[in-house]
């Protein structure tokens, strides 16, 4: 009986059908960047100071430059960022006594000794458009609420995770997408009417939920429709997909400075993707897993029809390949049961944590530092694509082990280099940091496949899915260690991403290399990988002719 493989290599891998469900779906990946880092964009930060009555008045009455005003009423001196944003004089600036030329020499001969008070009227921002921050004041005492509200999506992710993937097991993964996306969508636009704080974090975590889960649903569709000599291509440009999302929302961030009008422009198109439900068939696959026979082959023949081949004979007969490792139910224990494999879950867990705070780390320094926000956040993005191709060129030459270790290493050294250099060489900054993200892209795409490629059939899924739990973990975390620490010092993330970076690459190297390697049945097999024995049994393997082996 043909399984899905079998009829796809007579009706097509990658044929019209399969190209044109890629680009749909494809839309659903650039969609996910928007909610992943629009942080950027959305919870910005501009230069600010105290709102203080009677300031903007007495400036006009005498005619104080924007510097002069500075000048004469906002305390600290130029380098003492809290003085300046988050104190103000405890000064009536209404009373006419107030002189035009050093306005505070009246009242004390050295300003330093008047009295400072937190900001009693609000803030004073300095930017054209706007953001969360500008607009519900989440600056000063109030500034881990913009952590908090990153923090929320990456819970999101989290806990998505854990449900939606049942939900894509047991009805299906069109209905997942449906479903997700359209929670998705609404949550977007009631985030872009929120009327107070709370709310929008309500709307984002939702919106962290089900977005994810929305991604995956569309990756596993791409991968379940075309044939297992494109799979793993199709896998890697659905993450490119996301690449062009990045680039696309610097453009739309620059045309929409205020952040209630970008959201619901990234948000709203997201609608389109319920019309999937006419575009797009269900998985073949899922369904001949949920013993819907007459279902897939009836989508197996409007592939063939699509493709312009005629589908097999035999096409009714179609039937699942039988795995009879999948009877033995998976526990969490199994992925600690043996030496090899604790170690593989212990480090691809690490692997998992140092990516998710190294990709997002970056993202949100580089944002904080920025002399041009947007310039900067789309050569960053940029990088992203010559990731995609050193991956898809080197993982079937190279490796895993080696081109990951690499990017780790070069990572982590970019970033403390960039502690070096000075604010004069804002250029060379930039260059470092997109240097350091594209070696954590090319992690992060290709631990994906490593994870899965250790792990023994039974528990492959679950050995995933908690790994990348911690990818998700990690995203909770990031924003609060960026952002604190960044107020200490600013360059103390980069130590931090510097020896995430160094002591990951150093471990990623304690993996065994799995190209050309068997994917591990049992759990023998996965305690044997990258043993030389191994290697060497299954070379000898390949290399007897078929109908010719003996038993020795």
């Amino acid at each position: 009986m043909p399984t899905v493989d079998d009829v796809l290599e007579q009706v097509g891998e990658f044929g019209w059908f399969q190209k044109q469900a890629f680009l749909l779906l494809c839309l659903i990946s650039a969609a996910l960047a928007p909610i992943y880092v629009g942080i950027v964009f959305l919870g910005f930060t501009p230069d600010h100071r105290c709102r203080s009555p009677g300031v903007a008045e007495l400036s006009q009455r005498c005619g104080w430059s924007l510097a002069e005003e500075l000048n004469y009423t906002v305390p600290g001196p130029g380098d003492d960022a809290f003085l300046r944003q988050c104190r103000q004089y405890e000064v009536d600036w209404n009373q006419s006594a107030l002189d035009c030329v050093d306005p505070l020499s009246s009242l004390a001969t050295d300003r330093s000794h008047l009295p400072l008070v937190p900001c009693q009227h609000g803030w004073v921002y300095d930017t054209p458009g706007s953001s969360i921050v500008t607009e519900f004041n989440l600056v000063c005492a109030d500034a881990w609420k913009v952590d908090l509200f990153q923090s929320c999506v990456n819970l999101g992710f989290f806990l998505g995770s854990l449900g939606v993937g049942y939900v894509a097991d047991r009805f299906g993964r069109k209905l997942c997408l449906l479903m997700t996306t359209a929670v998705m969508s609404v949550s977007g636009v009631l985030m872009a009417v929120a009327p107070d704080y709370t709310s929008m974090l309500l709307c984002r975590l939702l919106q962290g939920v089900v977005s994810k889960g929305s991604w995956v649903s569309g990756y596993t569709l791409i991968t379940e429709f075309v044939g297992s000599a494109y799979r793993r291509t199709a896998a890697i440009l659905y993450q490119v997909a996301f690449t062009v999302g990045l680039v696309g929302l610097t453009g739309v961030a620059y045309a929409i400075p205020y952040w209630r009008w970008l959201q619901l422009a990234v948000t709203l198109p997201t609608f389109f993707f319920l019309l999937y439900y006419w575009c797009l068939p269900e998985s073949p696959r899922w369904l001949l897993s949920q013993k819907k026979n007459a279902q897939a082959v009836k989508i197996m023949d409007h592939i063939a029809q699509k493709n312009g081949k005629l589908p097999p004979a035999d096409l009714k007969m179609l039937s699942v390949e039988e795995d009879a490792t999948e009877k033995r139910s998976p526990s969490f224990a199994d992925l600690f049961r043996t030496p090899n494999l604790r170690k593989h879950t212990l480090i691809l867990m690490y692997l998992w944590f140092a990516c998710a705070v190294l990709y997002q780390g970056l993202i949100m320094h580089m944002g904080a530092t920025s002399e041009d926000l947007y310039m900067d956040f789309f050569y960053s993005a940029l990088v992203e694509f010559p990731a995609a191709f050193i991956i898809l060129v080197t993982i079937d030459r190279v490796g895993r082990i080696y081109p990951m270790a690499v990017s780790f290493l070069v990572a982590g050294v970019s970033c403390l280099i960039m502690i070096l250099i000075s604010h004069e060489l804002h250029w060379l900054s930039v260059t470092l940091a997109c240097l350091g993200r594209m070696g954590t892209t090319i992690v992060l795409q290709m631990v994906c496949l490593v994870n899965a490629e250790l792990y023994p059939t039974f528990i492959r899924n679950l050995g995933v899915m908690v790994c990348s739990a911690l990818c998700d973990l990690g995203g909770i975390f990031t924003p609060f260690l960026v952002f604190r620490l960044m107020e200490v010092w600013q360059a103390l993330p980069l130590i931090l991403f510097g020896v995430l970076g160094l002591t990951a690459g150093a471990m990623t190297l304690l993996l065994p290399e799995t190209k050309g390697a068997v994917l591990p049945e049992t759990i023998e097999d996965a305690e044997n990988l990258g043993r030389k024995s191994k290697a060497k049994e299954k070379m000898i393997y390949r290399q007897v002719p078929t109908g010719k082996l003996t038993v020795t």
